[in-house]
This record gives C-alpha cells, sequence and structure tokens, in this order.
C-alpha cells in the first residue's frame, strides 16, 4: 500500500494541526491534549515544515527541567531534522524510515509543500488491512475459489 492510499484511508489526510514557530510549550500542550494528538508541526503557513513537537519532546524537558519548560517556545524543544515521505512510498519503506529513526509521525511531502501527515498507527492499520487482503485471497486460491 502507498502512503497516498494511506492517506485516503484518513479521511484525505489533509487536515494537519500545525502549530506556528514562537508559540509557547505550554500552549502546544493543550492543543496536544484537547484534540487527544502525539505531535504537531511546527509551520509559519501550513504547508512549509520547520518542525515537529511531540508529547515525548515536551515529556523529556519535563523530566530534565521541570514545569520551567512550559514557557519556553516550541521552536527550543521540536525536532529540527524532519524525516519526510512522498506520496507514493509504500507502507514498507514508511515503517522503515520511523523504525530507523525512531519516531512516530512523519510529513507527507508533494513538490516541496505539506500534503499530509501520517503516523505509525496510520501505517500499521494500513499494513494490517494489506495482509488481511492477501491472507484472504491466499486461503482463496488454496481453497478454489
Amino acid at each position: 500500500m502507498q502512503v497516498h492510499q494511506i492517506l485516503k484511508m484518513k479521511d484525505g489526510g489533509a487536515d494537519v494541526l500545525t502549530i506556528a514557530p514562537g508559540t509557547t510549550v505550554s500552549e502546544a500542550a493543550g492543543i496536544l491534549s484537547d484534540k487527544r494528538i502525539g505531535s504537531l508541526v511546527v509551520s509559519p503557513d501550513g504547508k512549509t515544515v520547520t518542525g515537529i513537537l511531540s508529547e515525548r519532546d515536551i515529556v523529556r524537558e519535563l523530566g530534565r527541567r521541570g514545569v520551567a519548560c512550559m514557557s519556553d517556545r516550541v521552536d527550543d524543544l521540536m525536532t529540527r531534522e524532519i524525516v519526510t515521505c512522498a506520496r507514493d512510498e509504500t507502507a514498507v519503506e514508511v515503517l522503515q524510515k520511523m523504525s530507523d529513526g525512531r519516531f512516530r509521525h512523519m510529513p507527507v511531502m508533494a513538490d516541496g509543500e505539506m500534503i499530509g501527515l501520517i503516523s505509525i498507527g496510520d501505517v500499521v492499520k494500513a499494513r494490517l488491512a494489506e495482509l488481511a487482503m492477501e491472507k484472504d485471497a491466499l486461503q482463496g486460491m488454496i481453497m478454489g475459489r
């Protein structure tokens, strides 16, 4: 299964929540909590990816410095070196990138702009659906259907 198919499974996947550079970590944590999501793309315009701020980034800093980090800017905690994917990449390729990089969220890019965001959960769900279809097809062939 390819990334564009995974995005379609997510109702198009175009609704990526972004947060502007300079926003406080406290505001970002509130959004993450309210929306029940694991990360926010840091972007000045909703298309350019400056960084990603994840729950893990916040928790790591809380553990290191305590609540003082909540007044920091997202720019201070975000991951800056972002690994992205294209719509034509496969679920297996994306899972490999996520596993190698030990991250759970990946922007999908086309022509230099973000067109979606996929999580490891999205990719695992798609891969499981793909494996179920393969299993059904093989069973059908074995049973002569």
